[in-house]
C-alpha cells in the first residue's frame, strides 16, 4: 500500500472513520508530532485526553503490554489513542523475539480493537525486514518527510508553516509564510523557531506579515549571504573559506547557511530576467523584496554570468542531501561548497 502525505491523512482523519492502526515514518521530527497532534485531536475530545491517550516508548515497554494497553476499553473517553515512539528499536532485536514481536502484531492488526487507534512512529524502517512489510501490509503509512529537493521542500514547507503560525494563536500571510519557508531552506524545526520569535515581535497584532519576515529573519540572514556573494563573484576562494568560517563560529548552522545561499541564488537569477534599466523599487515587487535589498540582488546578479548561478544551485543542492545524509564532516562540506562556488567558472 502506498503512503499517504501529512495532508492526505487531514483528509482521512476529517471523514471522522476510525484508523485502527497509524504508521508514522520519517526523518522530520515535526511532521511526525504535527501527525501525531492531528490523529489524537481527531479522535480524543481535548478534556479527556489525559485517559485517552497513552503513550510508549518501543525501546523502554514491551510489546505485549502496549497491545494490552490498546484492548483494553479505554476510561472516561470514547476512544483512546496508543502512540509507540522509536519504534526502529525493534529491528534490533534478536532474530526471535523480533519475530515473535511481529507475530503478535500482526495478530493484534488482523483484529484490532473497536475503541483503539495504535499509532507506531519511526524514524526509518529497513522496507526488506518483515517488521516494516507487516507494518505496511496492516497499517496505513504516513511518510512523514519533505522531499529531498530544497525547492520541493521549501514549496512543501509553506502551507505547514499557516499550521504553525496557527498553533501559536497568530496568523502569517500567504507571501510570508513562503518566504519564511524559502530562506530556512524547508527546515521545519528553523521555521517553528522563527515564528515563534515573529509571534512576540508581532504582539496584538496577531498577523505576521512578508515585512515581519523580511525585519526579523531575511535581514539578519539574508545581508550575511549578499556579502558572500560579494566575494564568490570576484573569485576568492580564500577569502570565502575565511568568511565561512566566521560565520559558522557566530553559530549558524550549515543547512541554514546553505538555504540561505540557495535563495540568493534563485533570487539572482530572477535579478537577471529584469530588465538592464531597472531600479531598486521596480525591481521589489517582482523578487518579491524591499526596494533595498532588490537592488543589492540587481547590483550582485550583473556579476554572476547565468550558467554560474545555475551550476551554483546545482553544487548548492548536493551539499544539501550530504549535510542532511550525515555523510562526511559538516565543515569539510561547506568548506568543499565555497571553494567550488568559488572557483572557475562553469567548468567547476
Amino acid at each position: 500500500m502506498p503512503s499517504l502525505s501529512p495532508a492526505q491523512l487531514l483528509q482521512r482523519l476529517a471523514k471522522g472513520k476510525p484508523i485502527p492502526g497509524i504508521l508514522l515514518l520519517g526523518e522530520e521530527a515535526y511532521l511526525r508530532q504535527m501527525c501525531r497532534r492531528k490523529i489524537i485531536e481527531a479522535y480524543v475530545p481535548e478534556g479527556m485526553r489525559d485517559w485517552g491517550v497513552m503513550r510508549f516508548s518501543a525501546d523502554e515497554d514491551d510489546i505485549s503490554k502496549i497491545l494490552g494497553q490498546a484492548q483494553t476499553l479505554p476510561m472516561l473517553s470514547p476512544r483512546q489513542v496508543i502512540v509507540v515512539r522509536d519504534v526502529e528499536v525493534w529491528e534490533r532485536l534478536g532474530e526471535e523475539s523480533r519475530e515473535a514481536l511481529v507475530e503478535q502484531l500482526s495478530a493484534y492488526l488482523e483484529n484490532p480493537a473497536p475503541l483503539s487507534v495504535l499509532v507506531l512512529e519511526a524514524g526509518h524502517l529497513d522496507q526488506r525486514m518483515k517488521l516494516a512489510k507487516t507494518l505496511a501490509e496492516k497499517m496505513l503509512v504516513v511518510a512523514a518527510q519533505l522531499s529531498e529537493k530544497p525547492e520541493e521542500r521549501a514549496r512543501l514547507a509553506g502551507p505547514l508553516v499557516l499550521d504553525m503560525a496557527k498553533e501559536l494563536g497568530v496568523a502569517v500571510d500567504a507571501e510570508a509564510a513562503e518566504e519564511l519557508s524559502e530562506i530556512l531552506n524547508g527546515e521545519l524545526a528553523a521555521i517553528r523557531t522563527e515564528l515563534e520569535k515573529l509571534s512576540v515581535y508581532v504582539g496584538e497584532r496577531r498577523r505576521i506579515t512578508s515585512a515581519d519576515v523580511e525585519l526579523l529573519v531575511v535581514s539578519e540572514k539574508k545581508y550575511t549571504v549578499w556579502e558572500l556573494a560579494e566575494i564568490l563573484a570576484a573569485r576568492q576562494p580564500a577569502q570565502a573559506l575565511i568568511f565561512l568560517d566566521s560565520v559558522l563560529r557566530e553559530g549558524e548552522q550549515p543547512v541554514a547557511v546553505v538555504g540561505a545561499m540557495a535563495w540568493m541564488y534563485r533570487k539572482l537569477l530572477e535579478a537577471q530576467e529584469l530588465p538592464a534599466a531597472a531600479s531598486g523599487w521596480q525591481a521589489a515587487s517582482r523578487l518579491g523584496m524591499r526596494p533595498i535589498m532588490a537592488e543589492l540582488a540587481l547590483r550582485q546578479s550583473r556579476k554572476f554570468p547565468k550558467a554560474d548561478l545555475l551550476a551554483g544551485l546545482t553544487a548548492l543542492s548536493e551539499a544539501d542531501n550530504r549535510l542532511k545524509s550525515g555523510s562526511g564532516n559538516q565543515r569539510a562540506v561547506m568548506e568543499f561548497l565555497v571553494s567550488r562556488l568559488a572557483g572557475s567558472t562553469v567548468a567547476q
